[in-house]
């Protein structure tokens, strides 16, 4: 089934195109920078299985609203250093999270990736249904994904 597209969001990193790919498949790599830049990964949250019917799970704590925000879902496609596509469910239900139930109201992820002359290329694009206004949102709130990101390769 296709979903509407919402947004997308791309940068360029002066990292090698295997650095870039280990952010986005590294369990540990995800621990350190897969969150906005002023919130942080809950510790122990996650899980990242890189290959096609694998799970995916990261919990970002946000304290100012007294809250954890879970997402999680599956790979539908993995090639190697080109491309992921996963669902994604979101709650703020630990319960909820602990179950990991697929649902039709997941959306949709497709990141892909490029190698650049020793620089690397990186998209990020969501696909689904969210409620009117809440989309460029949802794109700030991945900018900042992006700039942690970009913090954590330069490490």
């Amino acid at each position: 089934m296709t979903k509407p597209f919402l947004y997308s969001v791309e940068r360029e990193y002066p990292v090698a195109i295997d650095a870039l790919w280990d952010a986005w498949v590294s369990p540990a790599a995800l621990q350190d920078w897969y969150s906005p830049t002023d919130l942080s990964v809950l510790l122990g949250s996650v899980e990242n299985v890189a290959a096609e019917g694998g799970l995916w799970t990261v919990a970002v704590d946000v304290p100012q609203y007294s809250m954890v925000a879970y997402f999680w879902g599956w790979y539908s496609e993995v090639e190697f250093e080109k491309k992921l596509v996963h669902s994604m469910h979101y709650t703020q239900d630990a319960a909820e999270f602990a179950r990991r139930e697929p649902s039709e109201l997941a959306h949709q992820v497709v990141i892909e990736f490029e190698d650049r002359n020793g620089s690397a290329w990186v998209k990020f694009s969501q696909f689904g249904d969210l409620p009117e206004g809440e989309a460029p949102r949802a794109q700030a709130g991945m900018e900042s994904y992006f700039d942690n990101l970009g913090m954590y390769l330069a490490r």
